[in-house]
């Protein structure tokens, strides 16, 4: 994307968190090219001509990536146009998220490749007003019917490499990441072709064995969507999908952290197996997230939780990075510092971005967030600019 300059500017007496640890009193300077020029504590000099604003009682954390949105605030990435991508972006923004993918569902083709056609556009041309679209997930077709969740099963597809050269180019490469089921007829082809194209491809609604899923590894497979939800449950006898994603070590699990997809003592579990390291936060954030309750087209939403209106199956979520960040630091009792990576470095290493975004250090994007010590978001900063105040939204 381009992005035009920003005026220099030094964060000063914030709590910053690096990747070596928390600065406390610390000063964090801006370039004008929306770059981090230096980080340090009191002694980090400050250049007469920056701007320095004052974050005193401040965390400082690195800008929330979110893989997985479909939509926010009545805006749908399924629409197509750039008018709703502009509205995900500010409504997510507001809430610590300053960078995301632009994530698919299962629809005719010709729907995919439109909403497609209009991501890349983004990606490739002017910024949005509020998170960066920094690419595009692709969420089905590819999928396995009995695992489907909310995906529409009239719209399941067999993958085909010609389909799939055709997808990519609809997308102008800017594809980061692809949910499908490894299992499905042609699955492990597309998983060696994903991977040919430098693309992370994750297991999800998939029904696939425990030897299949080791299989489709072998053949490049680094990531699974939504962790226990749109797979077959855990067993002992039968760990399928939620069971190599707790034992591979290849795999990043997604994590839906709301409460209600993933029971808060699971959510423990995931982290206590996997380690930070490898769960890679995400919303599954869905037109409805920040609206009141109520009927939107086929879901419904009652106290937060999404369902499609014959009550079948959860249809994604409501939730927000930021809501993420407190729900997982209470359901597994993490410091904020151990957590934070699940929100920002793992995103961005998953899908091939964190040489500048994911974490706090000099020549990175100036993507990050500011919470007080509540941990509630009161200043979004996406390359050096400022996209989101509380105060001024208040």
């Amino acid at each position: 994307m381009t992005m035009a300059s920003v005026k220099a500017a030094c964060y000063a007496n914030a709590a910053i968190y690096t990747p070596d640890g928390v600065i406390e009193g610390g000063r964090l300077l801006v370039d004008e090219n929306g770059r981090i020029a230096a980080i340090g504590g009191g002694e980090l000099s400050i250049p007469a001509d920056v701007q320095v604003h004052d974050a005193s009682g401040q965390l400082l954390v690195p800008g929330f990536i979110d893989v997985h949105i479909h939509g926010g605030n009545g805006f749908n990435v399924m629409a197509g146009d750039r008018e709703n991508l502009d509205g995900i972006s500010r409504f997510h923004a507001k809430h610590g998220t300053t960078s995301f993918l632009a994530t698919t569902t299962t629809a005719p083709l010709e729907r995919i490749l439109h909403a497609l056609d209009a991501a890349s556009s983004v990606v490739l041309g002017d910024g949005l007003g509020g998170a960066e679209l920094i690419g595009i997930h692709l969420e089905g077709p590819y999928l396995d019917v009995l695992r489907r969740g909310a995906q529409s099963v009239d719209d399941i597809r067999t993958p085909s490499a010609q389909e799939i050269e055709l997808i990519l180019e609809a997308a102008r490469q800017q594809i980061r990441l692809v949910t499908l089921a490894p299992e499905v007829n042609g699955g492990l082809e597309a998983v060696r072709q994903l991977v040919g194209h430098g693309i992370t491809v994750s297991a999800g609604h998939s029904n696939a064995t425990y030897e299949q899923v080791r299989e489709a590894v072998r053949a490049g497979l680094r990531h699974t969507t939504h962790h226990f939800n749109g797979m077959s449950p855990l067993h002992h006898r039968v760990p399928g999908l939620a069971g190599a994603g707790l034992t591979l070590n290849e795999l990043t699990c997604e994590l839906i952290c709301d409460g209600i997809h993933v029971h808060p003592a699971v959510v423990k579990l995931l982290f206590e197996v996997k380690g930070p390291s490898k769960v890679c936060m995400i919303t599954d954030a869905v037109t409805c997230a920040g609206l009141p309750d109520g009927d939107y087209g086929k879901v419904t939403m009652h106290d937060g939780q999404v369902y499609l209106k014959d009550g079948s199956s959860l249809a994604g979520s409501a939730l927000t990075m930021g809501q993420a960040l407190r729900n997982v630091i209470s359901f597994t009792g993490l410091t904020l510092e151990q957590v934070l990576p699940s929100l920002t470095f793992v995103p961005a290493r998953q899908i091939g971005v964190s040489a500048a975004k994911g974490s706090i250090e000099a020549g990175k994007d100036a993507d990050f967030v500011l919470l007080d010590a509540e941990l509630h978001v009161q200043q979004t900063v996406v390359r050096g600019k400022t996209v989101y105040r509380r105060d001024a939204d208040e």
